[in-house]
């Protein structure tokens, strides 16, 4: 189907702003279970309550903000990506509903877990991912759309991580794989998406704003930064402790950090929303140069870097796509208001406070990051949840 009869057809939509396009439900959703998670996990910490989980507290947080939070986001990212890339319908109304109504369930269920059992909360939680994984694979093969058929292999990477973290917890009481592939399965999907978006925003900006330098194009150089990538994800996976991963981890970090500074991103200091897509960006490199260093210096935990993709990357991208996506799709002006910096900026302060309280293990600096955090996903679901839910679709700027 060409784009403008699919645009033609997605006017004729009638039903809920909510279920029009899959950011809306979805990227509602991850702001509100991103706070939600640590608004539970703080008390779980300090011992002042106890969830009806068959996980160890750790484990839930863990699990949550990967499998629930990350991916919400990706399913809102990846739903609404997917029809501009092949043409197609948006996966809207009923259909929507049913794979947000997967999604709520998993929640529900890892969340009532020591209730209902472990291995039937662990087919419902895993059953969301598959769900998606199966409408993105139809989209993107019906549409032809060969080229993005990574996406689904990373997308079935992240799943192999869920199923693989429950069958840990059920075998020997904690995760530890599941953990890390899931996390590379995301530092390879931002990765390969920073990748597009990243250079391609900041050109436009750059173009209508400021000429001069321009991010460098994708080349031979970008390919060698995404193998080296996957390569020290891959020993990080299988050997974390390992010298020869410390090294590759090292350089993927450094490769990651000269692939960043060719996008040009200090000439965009004027436009926090573009601005905000290579801050983001910067905990790759930072979380690789600081896992590597962990494995040859004592000094540097392992943690800091860790929470340098988690609390940063996985922080700030999500934001700054869902930001920019809820404004583009709902006909708002493409700017960063107030409220939307203090969002950035209450992302950005909860991520640098966690790594720093890594090195020190200073208590206060984690009650501060946690009040970061729930005020930076707590803003958005304030600032945006009307947009997402009430806002009427704005077709023309579905592209933006």
């Amino acid at each position: 189907m060409s784009m403008p009869a699919a645009l033609s057809r997605r006017r004729d939509y009638s039903g809920p702003a909510l279920l029009s396009y899959g950011f809306r439900p979805f990227f509602l959703g991850a702001a509100l279970w991103a706070a939600a998670d640590i608004l539970l996990w703080v008390p779980q910490y300090l011992g002042e309550i106890s969830l009806p989980t068959h996980f160890s507290a750790l484990d839930w947080h863990i699990h949550e903000m990967l499998f629930g939070y990350v991916a919400a986001a990706m399913a809102g990212f990846m739903l609404t990506a997917i029809p501009n890339w092949t043409g197609r319908l948006p996966v809207n109304g009923l259909p929507l509903a049913a794979l947000m109504l997967f999604w709520l369930a998993g929640r529900a269920a890892l969340l009532a877990s020591a209730w209902i059992g472990a291995i039937p909360s662990a087919a419902i939680d895993v059953a969301f991912l598959c769900a998606l994984f199966a409408v993105a694979a139809r989209e993107i093969i019906a549409g032809k759309n060969w080229r993005n058929l990574r996406i689904l292999l990373v997308l079935g990477v992240f799943i192999a991580a869920n199923v693989t973290f429950h069958v840990e917890v059920l075998v020997s009481g904690s995760a530890d794989y599941g953990i890390r592939v899931a996390i590379a399965a995301v530092i390879v999907l931002i990765t390969l998406v920073g990748g597009r978006i990243v250079p391609s925003f900041t050109n436009n900006w750059l173009t209508r704003n400021n000429p001069g330098r321009m991010p460098v194009p994708f080349s031979r150089f970008d390919i060698a930064c995404v193998a080296v990538t996957v390569i020290g994800l891959a020993g990080w996976v299988a050997a974390p402790a390992h010298p020869l991963t410390g090294l590759a981890l090292l350089l993927a970090g450094l490769l990651q950090f000269a692939r960043l500074c060719r996008w040009a991103g200090d000439r965009t200091l004027r436009d926090r929303l573009v601005l905000i897509l290579h801050v983001g960006y910067a905990f790759i490199p930072l979380g690789f140069l600081l896992i590597g260093a962990s494995v040859w210096w004592a000094a540097v935990p392992v943690s800091a870097g860790i929470h340098a993709w988690t609390g940063g990357a996985f922080g700030l991208m999500p934001l700054a796509v869902m930001t920019r996506a809820t404004l583009g799709h709902t006909g708002q002006p493409l700017q960063a208001s107030v409220v939307t910096q203090l969002i950035y900026g209450c992302a950005l302060l909860a991520a640098v406070l966690r790594i720093v309280a890594a090195f020190n293990g200073d208590i206060v600096l984690l009650h501060l990051s946690a009040i970061a955090w729930v005020g930076a996903f707590g803003g958005f679901v304030v600032a945006y949840g009307p947009l997402l839910a009430g806002q009427k679709p704005a077709w023309k700027d579905a592209r933006g």
